[in-house]
């Protein structure tokens, strides 16, 4: 009975691990806090992570001025992924790349890599990941049934 226990101790937290590793770094749409796997909204088609339970309330009244960056949460943790550019809507230039946050973005060409590249902060987050340019340029991520 101790070794069914052992067993099933040790797959409950590789599935714990799994879960905080995929939120490793990953922020609060609203306090930009680190996030906690149990404070969740369905959005979209995932879920966004928040620090605490307060945080999910101001997301719901407000839900635009977060969306950026719970977009960027989206693509960040996995749940969607680049599929055209965010900002053109045309096909991916696999050398056209840039780190927003965190994320590598990939865009279709040079002038809209540039136009990201240069901006800083929330303003990039902004121009990637705003509602336009999300969907635009990303995609849910098909889970294996």
């Amino acid at each position: 009975a101790a070794a069914v226990f052992a067993i099933l101790l040790s797959a409950s937290f590789s599935v714990a691990d799994e879960e905080g590793d995929k939120l490793k770094g990953v922020k609060c749409p609203v306090s930009g806090k680190a996030v906690v796997a149990d404070k969740t909204v369905d959005y979209k088609e995932g879920k966004v992570y928040f620090c605490c339970p307060g945080c999910p309330g101001a997301f719901g009244k407000d839900t635009a001025k977060f969306a950026a960056k719970a977009n960027h949460q989206l693509v960040q943790t996995g749940q969607y992924e680049g599929a055209k550019c965010p900002l053109s809507g045309r096909a991916l230039n696999k050398d056209a790349t840039v780190d927003v946050a965190g994320v590598e973005v990939t865009f279709c060409c040079p002038n809209c890599q540039g136009k990201v590249a240069d901006a800083e902060g929330d303003e990039q987050i902004n121009l990637a990941f705003n509602d336009q340019a999300f969907a635009k340029g990303f995609k849910p991520v098909k889970k294996d049934q």
